[in-house]
């Protein structure tokens, strides 16, 4: 009986993990579209913070997981690449070098109309952006890797901050409708 139970609970793991990993992906055709267009939304699911500090200070919080990994609200941190506009909204957590006190800008919140792309294919086929804006002052570069099935890997390097990275995925940029005042 114990033998029947324990392939039942291991068959209830794998449809379980099966299906979180069907979550936010695409069809290769439609990010191969996204990516020619270099116009799409990343949207970060989980940050990954590079400060051992703070992940001692996570793994110290009563009933909190012992993984490295914070898990995030996908609606509202992304970076959105457009035509001559990128909009970054991501949370940071690390060590800054020249710390502000008092502020509440320290996270990545910037809007850049100055910025070059570089898009290169890596030899696995992922699609690789280094992203360097030229009008942000603590921002020296963001590499977004795109992976065939539209999840995505970012990591953004700053001259004040130590690294970070965020997984998430990646999705068409959402047209905002104008309301039309009669």
């Amino acid at each position: 009986m114990k033998k029947f139970i324990n392939i039942i609970s291991v068959f209830i793991l794998i449809l379980f993990f099966q299906s979180c990993s069907a979550q936010n992906t695409s069809d290769s055709q439609t990010v191969n579209t996204l990516v020619s267009s270099e116009e799409f939304t990343f949207h970060a699911e989980r940050a990954n913070p590079m400060n051992y500090d703070v992940i001692n200070a996570l793994n110290g919080i009563p009933n909190n997981p012992s993984t490295r990994i914070l898990q995030l609200d996908s609606d509202s941190y992304v970076i959105e690449l457009k035509k001559g506009k990128m909009e970054v909204v991501l949370p940071y957590f690390g060590r800054a070098f020249n710390p502000t006190y008092g502020r509440s800008d320290n996270s990545y919140r910037f809007t850049s109309k100055d910025y070059t792309v570089t898009k290169s294919q890596s030899k696995k086929g992922n699609w690789v952006f280094k992203i360097k804006p030229n009008d942000v002052s603590n921002v020296s570069d963001i590499n977004i890797e795109v992976y065939k099935n539209g999840k995505a890997f970012t990591s953004v390097r700053s001259n004040d901050r130590q690294p970070i990275t965020y997984d998430g995925y990646i999705s068409k940029n959402e047209e905002i409708k104008e309301k039309k005042i009669e």
